[in-house]
């Protein structure tokens, strides 16, 4: 659906003792609507506090429901795995359904407070009673189809009855808030939602504003508007931000341009302003799980990885924009030890517009950010809701330190882990040398297409091209024999001396986009009729020479002929013979 822009700015941040949540939104089911289950959870959690760059601060998360998938009332499974790897919850209570509906989220939720205890209350920053029910009714929202919502009238009242729902219990002081665009709370009308909410959870994407110049340049600027706007209504409640993000793949909106690039300049000029001065719940994690949606904003891809797919690191410029202004403090309800903030300088200056009634608060955050000194590897896109289960390319997260594997420039490279192709849930993952060392498999057939002759077909080589017009195809046949075993797909690029029987071109500057195909190419594959994407693999954005790159690893796809596309960005001009000896150059698979 086409969203008017709002964000969830959770504002705990005016006292000492006020914890600043930072996480990602978190779905109950896979993009094949799979049920998540709880190992699912606990990979995505783990794998989140792990993200480089990030220094571990992400360790909360916004859930949209509190009933578990394919079930009638039990518990969300994201509960335990809360539990397991101490995440910090902002629960969700769905709304825009029937009385029925609601009653089963009430009982869901008594389920837990008497199955987990304290351990789960403790957990607890917040709960939503509802998700953009108010926008849903909106003109706008009927417009785009976005299903039944609810009047204020009916959300004052589940609000009600939530609170009802934790009255006596240990979940009592929790605060209750409601998540809507920053559209439906400027709206007059739907103020009464406000005076019943003890916090305020808005959602904010630019990228969807296609009546507005939106392009990336315009993003920050638009979602401080629209973040500021709400505080200047929110009658001194605390503002979360609970979702916003810039896709990485999908269809342009008006100005709007999904790709990596943006999706970094949106994080860096947004998040980084943000992370550790209010609350946050980015959208999202992970959503291209077992297959891309479209739009993606994933910040990892189908492989789950703690190598993200942009640099998280907070060490771009973050200054392009008016900052947000500060949003009252909540209460005692949710108190905590203060948060180590991870963006530069976010100073309170709230842009010309409606004066707030929200109190003054200067936030301190240091202008450094963490150093990241590994290669960045991104490796796939994503999907709406996140999801973790079912599929071809079922994946583990990794529950020790990632191996690390070293280029002949000293460059480490933090490999991504996974499990075979349908692991138990607690499978444990591993990853694959890029050296060649053991056993390897090589593509079985290169063809070129190339932009500039969309209907020229190349037939087959042994040379990859890769340049701003030909990208090249590598289809592999991985035989019955590996099932079970783990592969990881590698891209090696040595130093030119190092080579005796192949050679290789290199000009411009940028690197390479791999994505896994529909189907195989053929020798008469030519650029028009080349085979549909399935997903993105992986990204190199400064390719070097003299490196290794681990794209990404998973389980083997035995038993079929996969292609893969290789596509450079920017100005790269690289073509090379494909060769494995004595020093690897090229596209393989490697087995372990």
């Amino acid at each position: 659906m086409r969203r008017s822009l709002v964000l969830a700015f959770a504002s705990a941040l005016s006292t000492a003792t006020a914890q600043v949540y930072q996480g990602f939104n978190y779905g109950s089911v896979d993009a094949n609507n799979a049920p998540m289950t709880q190992q699912d959870y606990e990979n995505q959690f783990n794998t989140a506090k792990r993200l480089q760059g990030t220094s571990g601060f992400f360790t909360s998360a916004r859930l949209f429901t509190t009933i578990q998938a394919g079930t009638t009332n039990s518990p969300i499974e994201a509960i335990p795995a809360a539990i397991a790897t101490n995440t910090k919850l902002l629960l969700g209570i769905f709304l825009s359904s029937t009385d029925e509906a609601f009653n089963n989220e009430q009982t869901a939720l008594r389920s837990a407070i008497g199955q987990y205890g304290p351990a789960f209350v403790e957990l607890v920053i917040g709960i939503s009673v509802g998700s953009e029910d108010l926008y849903r009714i909106s003109p706008t929202g009927i417009e785009n189809m976005s299903n039944p919502g609810e009047g204020p009238d009916a959300v004052v009242r589940r609000i009600n009855a939530v609170r009802a729902t934790i009255a006596g219990t240990a979940m009592s002081e929790k605060p209750v808030g409601h998540v809507d665009t920053w559209t439906a709370f400027v709206n007059s009308s739907n103020s009464a939602v406000i005076d019943a909410c003890d916090f305020i959870g808005t959602d904010a994407y630019p990228y969807y504003q296609n009546t507005q110049a939106n392009s990336i340049e315009n993003g920050a600027a638009l979602f401080f508007d629209a973040y500021n706007a709400t505080v200047a209504v929110s009658r001194g409640k605390p503002v979360w931000i609970t979702e916003t993000g810039w896709p990485v793949s999908g269809p342009t909106q008006n100005q709007a341009v999904p790709s990596l690039a943006n999706a970094q300049t949106y994080w860096d000029q947004v998040g980084c302003r943000v992370f550790g001065q209010v609350p946050t719940f980015w959208y999202t994690f992970r959503d291209a799980y077992p297959n891309t949606p479209s739009p993606s904003f994933g910040v990892v891809g189908s492989f789950l990885s703690a190598k993200p797919l942009y640099d998280l690191s907070c060490s771009g410029d973050s200054s392009a924009a008016s900052s947000p202004a500060s949003s009252a403090p909540l209460s005692s309800r949710a108190t905590g030890s203060s948060s180590q903030p991870t963006g530069p300088e976010l100073s309170t200056t709230l842009p010309s517009g409606p004066a707030t009634t929200a109190p003054s608060v200067t936030p301190s955050i240091p202008n450094t950010v963490p150093a990241v000194d590994t290669v960045m590897i991104y490796t796939t896109l994503a999907t709406r809701p996140v999801t973790y289960t079912s599929g071809t390319e079922t994946m583990t997260s990794m529950t020790t330190s990632p191996a690390v594997v070293t280029s002949t420039h000293g460059n480490t490279l933090a490999t991504v882990a996974s499990a075979p192709t349908h692991p138990s849930p607690s499978s444990p993952a591993k990853s694959c040398p890029t050296d060649l060392s053991g056993d390897f498999e090589f593509p079985h057939l290169i063809v070129p297409v190339d932009q500039s002759h969309p209907d020229t077909a190349a037939n087959t080589g042994f040379n990859g091209h890769f340049s701003p017009t030909i990208s090249t195809i590598f289809n592999f046949d991985l035989p019955s024999s590996l099932e079970g075993r783990t592969c990881s797909l590698e891209f090696l690029l040595p130093q030119r001396e190092s080579l005796q029987t192949s050679n290789y071109t290199l000009s411009g500057t940028g690197g390479i986009n791999v994505t896994r195909l529909l189907a195989p190419a053929d020798s008469a594959t030519t650029y028009n009729n080349q085979p549909a994407v399935n997903v993105t693999v992986g990204a190199i954005p400064d390719l070097q020479a003299g490196t290794s790159y681990t794209l990404g690893t998973g389980g083997c796809f035995v038993g079929t002929r996969i292609g893969y596309k290789v596509s450079a960005t920017g100005s790269l001009d690289l073509n090379y013979f494909q060769d494995y000896h004595p020093a690897p150059i090229g596209l393989y698979i490697t087995v372990c």
